[in-house]
């Protein structure tokens, strides 16, 4: 049937041959994407006949996966070929049965592999049988082990990869290079047949607007090809949408064409011309009319130009303060062409929170920019509607919750209208940073301020305020931040709600006519004052900027108390003894606020009138009055005072109380503590105040250790009396006891008071203590150091030391306060104890430790070991000179704590050259070290030894003084030959006398010089010595006598100068050649005396190789060595060259002189248009120039040719050839046709090149012209 479908296996998709072939016998070529006819289609039956379908079908194995397995199968035939051929080369197997092996091997390979019909596989039988014949030859060289010529084919190879000859100039050349000179014809002429001139407004369609900054600009006008008298623009308002036509003069023309011509070269007469026009209106414009020189209107290209307002933006005015969680409520107004685009950034308390981006467009707006458009027009000719052009201000409102308290920022950096105009208002500076202040009307900032709370602290309705009547208070109110951070420290205005106390509710609740109040504080401590009794509620707070929250509790009830009185009642109080009074009871009935501070007056008759306070804490008190001594009292209450009132005067109500005391006789102790301390072997006194009428009899006991001792003091007159006891020789606890009195009445009273003494049991101590055993210690200098001390007693501790090594010092004191203390000092000496005692008792010093020694450990120091060869020079030493390259070194002496440590700087002064200056250290071990002195380079060396440090001191600038030395280092003398290396050829024939070799030295003089001469013949060289040579410059002339035919080498050996110094050289340090031979001889092969640049001039030489030729070329002597007896050289550039001399291997210098002269002739050159590639436009119908400038020997003749112009991806053809002749070095064509016209021979008087295969070759070749 015709509809079977095309089985995968029947026309594989590889290879691409078999598809071609297909379509050469007459498949029809389907393109991609396209069915065939059914009809068309190979039925199944002959599908699976055809001859072509593979042996192993593809889809059991792929075709590349076929091919894969047929390499790896031969890859391995190879190897197992490589293993037979390395066993027949190491076992000497049988050759004739391997080749046969491998012969039917490769035969049943090569022949059995088309059979499997593997795409690309399938060769036709004459290729398999060539490739079978290539694997037998390669069989018979393997296994009968025929050499290979690799090394002649690697030659050749070499030879044909490097192929480089020496040239007339002896530098190595490629002869390609100079047979195929490129350079030899230069240029080529494009004429291309222009089309009609063209004019373009703004073709690279930039945007431009007007404003204050810009009031004008310049539109492109773009001119190709035409010399445009009269250009008229059409121009549209964009305000009132009338037309206006502004045309451009011939006058104004050439001035923009002559501007234009200012970018372009002389000579550059094609490229298009940018015209610039001045505008300084607003408007759509268009390029309406050209008008070129021929009076025609040139085509021009429908473009339209928008010359609009530049876009502009400014932020609305907006409050500069505003509360947190509030909207921004900024506005920006953008103005500009719409549609419009916005570029504005935030910033937060100086954080940049990000840039945003906002398209602006007008409601209903219809705009071409907006649009894809077809064209360059965007008005069409039936309209002038260009209203949608016009500059609209488009209002941005930004809405933003205010979160975050602080300074915040908005700032726009750019705007963009439709046509393209940006107005950047973010532009960097010159260190690539944004300018940091921007117009106002860029930016708006405001301040977000917290919220405050107001709450009140310590008082409500519970727990009420209480004052005194007519008073006032503050009102408690605590002012907080609402959230984490402080609140800022400014006025806030606080309103509450009052009502008066008898005004309120009966629920406690303000009345219905309660007043608001409103008051203002300057800052959050501030407070209220509040007068009137009654019901207070926070009502609202704000501040400066915000409203704020009132929290719980918000009332306080502020009450007036009743004022405090005070009522007494009094009755006497008797002694059981005498009977008489000794005092009063008083009965203290008070009203008011507890507690009460109740004051009276205690008047004693002739004595003074003291003012007493008692404190009552409930509304019931009493007083108990007793003087101690008699005599008449008065008392008056003068005044009481409660929680709430203080002070009320109590005079109006008179009370005052009256009474005669006799009071009984007593004694006490007065000023002294409950347990007294003392020291030991010292008295104790303590004061008695006697009460009763006198004379008084005292009775008291000491009682120490279970043993009491009385005393009795009688007839004491006055009621002071002081106790002193005996010396207290033991330490321990003491008590003294008052046991009685007795006064004038004769009563006696026992008493029990009594008093502690603590008695020390010894005196305080104070001594050095020990640093590792001993009261002496060694420190760093300046080092503080800490000297133990040993203390008894009770602390603090005041002692006095002194340094004995400087009396002149005063003692020093210091507080201690521990046992174990120390004394901080920092100078060296003897610190002895003076004077000390503790809290309580005087001490002594042990006088076995009184004394400590400090001694500072010395700094270490450096300095030079004592010798004959270092001599003292003010502040430096000077060390003894030595040569240049000897070894010198110095000895340093070094005191301190091993080991030592020291930085160094060296100096050099060389003879020639900069100062150089290195630093360097070094380490020692003990106390001496040994330093090298450099003296690798001649010059004044100075070693400044500036830092030293050892295992305790670091190096301290202050504390030493540099240790500079110096040395000079000589420098060695030397000698060379002014030409080493040289080889002085004396020829056998010339026999002039001694032979002078000049020579340099280096040193001072005089000098000492030996020189070697050894002939090769000869082992042992033959020693000159120069005693003595005055001069830095000598001629050494050599006897002509010590010369013989052959070799010989002249040597320096050694040379002393006048110092001392001397050097020894090696032979190959500084030598010259002596030769002595016969003359060689030179002749050319070719009689031609013309040779063109590329061509090879060659001589026969004979003599002993190899040979130096001696030739001129350039005006320039040559010398060139020719190592067999054939001469050759490449003519590289044009001139005479001549051959003057001729010298062997055997003769040197000697040369045999001749002249042979050949004439090198330059390649003829030629150029088009100045060997540059020129493109000429012409009009059809015209025509050009075409000039052929030529170098080289008249007559030239010359083959040019005109081909098709190159396009992309096809080749140039050959149109025509024409020959010309010239005997001038320049001619002119003319051309009309457009075409590439290049050369492509040129030939000369003598010489010709050609860029064409002639027969198979190219290059150039001698001309002779008749």
């Amino acid at each position: 049937m015709n509809g079977t479908p095309r089985l995968r296996s029947a026309y594989p998709s590889t290879p691409p041959s078999n598809q071609k072939a297909e379509s050469q016998n007459g498949t029809p070529s389907m393109g991609r994407g396209m069915a065939a006819p059914l009809a068309n289609l190979p039925t199944q039956t002959a599908l699976s006949d055809d001859s072509t379908a593979p042996m192993i079908p593809f889809d059991v194995v792929d075709a590349p996966s076929q091919r894969t397995y047929v390499s790896a199968f031969y890859i391995g035939m190879i190897l197992w070929r490589c293993h037979d051929y390395w066993k027949l080369m190491s076992n000497e197997s049988d050759s004739f049965g391997l080749f046969i092996k491998w012969v039917l091997m490769d035969a049943a390979f090569l022949f059995g592999l088309p059979g499997l019909r593997i795409p690309w596989l399938k060769w036709s039988s004459s290729t398999t049988m060539m490739i079978f014949l290539a694997h037998a030859l390669i069989d018979g060289l393997l296994m009968f082990r025929i050499p290979i010529p690799l090394e002649a084919w690697l030659v050749a190879l070499t030879k044909v990869m490097y192929d480089r000859e020496l040239s007339v100039s002896e530098r190595s050349v490629k002869p390609a290079a100079i047979l195929h000179n490129s350079s030899l014809i230069l240029g080529k002429q494009i004429i291309h047949i222009l089309p009609e001139g063209s004019a373009t407004l703004n073709p690279k369609h930039k945007p431009f607007c007007l404003d204050a900054l810009q009031p004008s600009i310049h539109l492109p006008i773009q001119i190709n090809q035409t010399n445009p008298v009269l250009i008229e623009l059409l121009r549209v308002d964009l305000e009132t949408n009338q037309n206006e036509t502004i045309s451009i003069l011939p006058k104004e023309i050439r001035r923009m064409k002559k501007q234009a011509n200012k970018s372009h070269g002389k000579n550059d007469h094609s490229s298009p011309r940018i015209l610039s026009w001045p505008v300084k209106k607003t408007g759509l414009y268009r390029l309406q009319k050209v008008v070129d020189e021929s009076k025609l209107e040139v085509q021009r290209r429908l473009s339209d130009t928008l010359v609009v307002a530049c876009p502009h933006a400014s932020v609305r005015p907006a409050p500069a303060d505003k509360c947190k969680g509030e909207l921004s409520d900024l506005v920006l107004e953008v103005d500009g062409t719409p549609p419009l685009r916005i570029k504005y950034s935030k910033m937060i308390n100086k954080e940049d929170h990000g840039v945003s981006f906002q398209t602006l467009q007008p409601d209903n707006l219809n705009s071409p920019l907006g649009r894809q458009r077809t064209s360059g027009a965007l008005i069409s000719t039936d309209s002038n509607d260009v209203s949608w052009a016009r500059s609209q201000r488009v209002e941005v409102p930004l809405n933003e919750s205010l979160s975050t308290i602080g300074g915040w920022l908005y700032s726009i950096d750019e705007v963009h209208d439709a046509c393209g105009n940006v107005a950047n208002y973010s532009q960097l500076n010159e260190d690539n940073e944004r300018s940091a202040t921007k117009a106002k009307h860029l930016e708006r900032g405001f301040l977000v301020h917290e919220r405050p709370r107001a709450v009140l602290e310590g008082c409500d309705p519970q727990n009420p305020l209480k004052i005194a009547e007519m008073e006032s208070t503050t009102l408690p109110v605590r002012l907080k931040s609402a959230g984490h951070n402080e609140l800022v420290d400014s006025p806030h205005t606080l309103s509450y709600t009052f009502t008066p106390q008898s005004k309120l509710e009966p629920n406690g609740e303000h009345a219905v006519d309660a007043s608001v109040e409103e008051v203002t504080v300057r800052n959050v401590y501030q407070r209220p004052r509040i007068r009137l009794p009654g019901l207070y509620t926070l009502r609202s707070v704000s501040s400066s900027f915000c409203d704020g929250e009132i929290l719980e509790p918000a009332s306080c009830l502020l009450l007036n108390p009743p004022e405090p009185d005070l009522s007494i009642t009094a009755e006497k109080i008797y002694d059981k003894c005498a009977g008489s009074s000794i005092g009063l009871l008083v009965d203290l009935d008070l009203l008011g606020t507890p507690p009460f501070d109740v004051r009276y007056n205690s008047h004693q008759e002739g004595g003074t009138v003291t003012t007493n306070l008692v404190t009552v804490e409930r509304l019931r008190g009493q007083l108990e009055l007793t003087p101690p001594d008699a005599g008449h009292y008065t008392y008056e209450f003068l005044d009481v005072a409660d929680a709430v009132y203080v002070g009320r005067s109590l005079k109006h109500k008179n009370l005052i109380l009256e009474q005669d005391v006799k009071p009984p006789a007593s004694a006490r102790f007065f000023n002294v503590w409950p347990k007294q301390r003392a020291c030991i072997e010292e008295p104790v006194s303590f004061d008695v105040k006697l009460l009763g009428e006198g004379p008084w009899t005292l009775e008291y006991e000491l009682v120490y250790g279970g043993k009491r001792r009385k005393h009795k003091i009688q007839d004491i007159q006055t009621n002071h009396y002081t106790i002193v006891t005996d010396a207290l020789t033991d330490g321990g606890e003491y008590s003294l006891a008052l046991v009685s009195v007795t006064d004038k009445s004769g009563c006696k009273v026992f008493l029990e008071q009594e008093v502690k003494i603590e008695v020390r049991r010894q005196r305080p101590k104070a001594a050095f203590g020990q640093l590792e055993g001993k009261r002496t210690t060694l420190t760093l200098e300046d080092k503080k150091i800490n000297l133990p001390l040993r203390l008894t007693g009770e602390s603090p501790w005041m002692i006095s030391f002194q340094n004995v090594g400087d009396p002149a010092a005063p003692a020093r004191q210091r507080r201690l306060q521990y046992p174990n203390d120390v004394l901080e000092v920092d100078m060296p000496g003897t610190y002895e104890l003076v004077e000390f005692h503790d809290a309580l008792c005087p001490g002594s010093v042990d006088k076995s430790a009184s004394t400590f020694e400090v001694s500072w450990i010395a700094r270490p120091y450096i300095k030079l070991v004592e010798s004959a060869l270092v001599e003292h020079a003010g502040e430096k030493y000077v060390r003894a000179e030595v040569c240049e390259g000897d070894e010198d070194a110095l000895e340093l002496s070094l005191s301190g704590t091993p080991p030592y440590h020291g930085k160094y700087e060296q100096r050099l002064r060389p003879e020639r050259g900069s100062l150089s200056l290195s630093k360097k250290d070094f380490t020692a071990g003990l106390g001496a070290a040994s330093i090298r002195m450099e003296t690798m380079q001649a010059g004044l060396y100075e070693y400044k030894f500036s830092e030293l440090s050892d295992q305790l001191y670091d190096h301290e600038p202050r504390k030493i003084s540099p240790l500079v030395v110096q040395q000079r280092v000589n420098p060695r003398p030397s000698a060379r030959f002014l030409d080493a290396g040289k080889t002085y050829v004396f020829c056998k024939d010339e026999e002039t006398g001694d032979e002078v070799i000049p020579m340099i030295f280096s040193g001072v003089a005089p000098f000492q010089l030996e020189i070697a001469i050894k002939h090769h013949a000869v082992l042992k060289p033959e020693i000159v010595s120069i005693p003595f040579i005055a001069s830095k410059q000598y001629s050494f002339h050599i006897p002509h006598r010590a010369l013989s035919l052959g070799s010989h080498t002249v040597s320096i050996r050694k040379v002393r100068d006048v110092r001392g110094c001397q050097r020894k050289s090696d032979y190959d340090a500084s030598h010259v050649q002596v030769n002595v031979a016969d003359i060689p001889s030179i002749s050319p092969l070719e009689p031609q005396s013309d040779y063109c640049v590329g061509d090879r001039i060659s001589y026969t030489l004979s003599g002993t190789p190899p040979f130096s030729v001696f030739y001129t070329f350039e005006n320039a002597d040559r010398k060139a060595t020719a190592t067999t007896t054939n001469f050759r050289r490449i003519a590289e550039k044009p001139g005479n060259f001549t051959i003057t001399a001729v010298s062997d291997g055997a003769s040197g210098t000697c040369k045999a002189r001749t002249k042979i002269t050949k004439v090198i002739h330059e390649m003829p050159s030629v150029k088009i248009s100045k060997g540059k590639t020129a493109v000429v436009d012409i009009h059809e119908g015209g025509e050009t120039q075409i000039l052929f400038e030529f170098g080289g020997t008249p007559p030239f003749e010359f083959t040019y040719t005109r081909s098709t112009n190159a396009q992309r991806g096809k080749k140039s053809v050959v149109l025509e050839t024409k020959h010309e002749t010239s005997y001038e070095y320049s001619k002119s064509v003319k051309a009309s046709d457009e075409g590439t016209y290049e050369v492509v021979a040129i030939g000369d008087n003598f010489c010709a090149f050609s860029t064409q295969r002639v027969q198979g070759k190219t290059g150039q070749k001698v001309l002779q012209y008749h």
